[in-house]
């Protein structure tokens, strides 16, 4: 399925820019519905917003984030109610009386789940008492932002904090995004993934294959072994490994990040993440 979405990537792009007159939606089933309470049942989805959290309305969020439950129970209720003959506020109404109409709260930190690491990118001490585990995008501005935050906990915590960094391209979003997860595992394969994670999240906007070998050829790799492994099916698999972990985890979108094996439901902001990681340094320090 991932590899057919990279051969799809470009269609879901342009998809998501048109998600106000797109009238299929991904997972909501119309079928039943004339012509016109289908129409009516679209313009409910696309003025409802959605309860994820993304400040989006359904149907955007259905077009830009398919993977999103809340989204998918509301339109499902929605679409229901319409069927059954209400008009679109008591639809919407209905939906939002419904167990997808509020989300609760997570937790800060989540309970531990097990996530493989062997051979990931990392960076710190390895006998750090916080490892943080980061799935990232290097075309999302969001990861791009993060990076910034969790190097300033990083310079913080040099002895106590550990950054293991794991592929999660999303896709069906970003054109580039598959392209730069390989360019930073074949920069792996030399021992500078750094140099290159770096590079390509400071430039995000001018990710393409020409600029990445550009940059790989500035960060004095050997071109013909880069090359080779940027196309290679075993990157490509180390790609899909990361994924799939990040999807038995729970990992629904990035940048998403794992403390100590716990998901971090909170800000990356230094001073946001500082009271967490000291409370779990007092945790482990009481268990001595």
């Amino acid at each position: 399925m991932r590899v057919l979405t990279l051969v799809l990537g470009g269609v879901a792009l342009l998809l998501a820019q048109e998600w106000q007159t797109v009238t299929d939606l991904a997972g909501v089933d119309f079928s039943g519905l004339s012509p016109a309470r289908k129409t009516l049942a679209l313009k409910a989805l696309r003025t409802q917003a959605c309860t994820c959290g993304c400040d989006m309305k359904v149907a955007e969020c259905r077009v830009k984030d398919p993977k999103c439950s809340y989204s998918l129970g509301l339109a499902s209720v929605t679409v229901g109610a319409i069927k059954a003959g209400k008009n679109a506020d008591e639809a919407i109404a209905e939906s939002k009386a419904s167990k997808f109409g509020t989300r609760p709260v997570p937790k800060l930190l989540e309970d531990p789940v097990p996530i493989p690491t062997l051979g990931s990118p990392a960076m710190g001490p390895a006998d750090a008492r916080i490892t943080l585990v980061e799935f990232s995008d290097f075309q999302c501005p969001y990861c791009s932002k993060a990076t910034v935050q969790l190097n300033a906990t990083l310079k913080a915590y040099p002895h106590d904090v550990r950054l293991i960094f794991k592929q999660y391209p999303l896709v069906e979003l970003h054109p580039a995004a598959a392209i730069s997860a390989a360019a930073s595992l074949a920069a792996h394969q030399q021992g500078k993934f750094w140099p290159m994670h770096d590079v390509m999240f400071a430039n995000r906007p001018k990710l393409s294959r020409q600029s990445i070998l550009a940059w790989a050829k500035d960060a004095g790799l050997d071109m013909q072994r880069f090359t080779a492994d940027l196309d290679s099916d075993a990157i490509k698999k180390a790609i899909l490994r990361d994924v799939a972990d990040g999807d038995k985890a729970g990992v629904e979108g990035t940048p998403t990040v794992f403390l100590n094996g716990q998901r971090y439901n909170g800000d990356l902001a230094p001073d946001a993440i500082k009271p967490v990681i000291e409370s779990e340094l007092k945790r482990l320090a009481g268990k001595k």
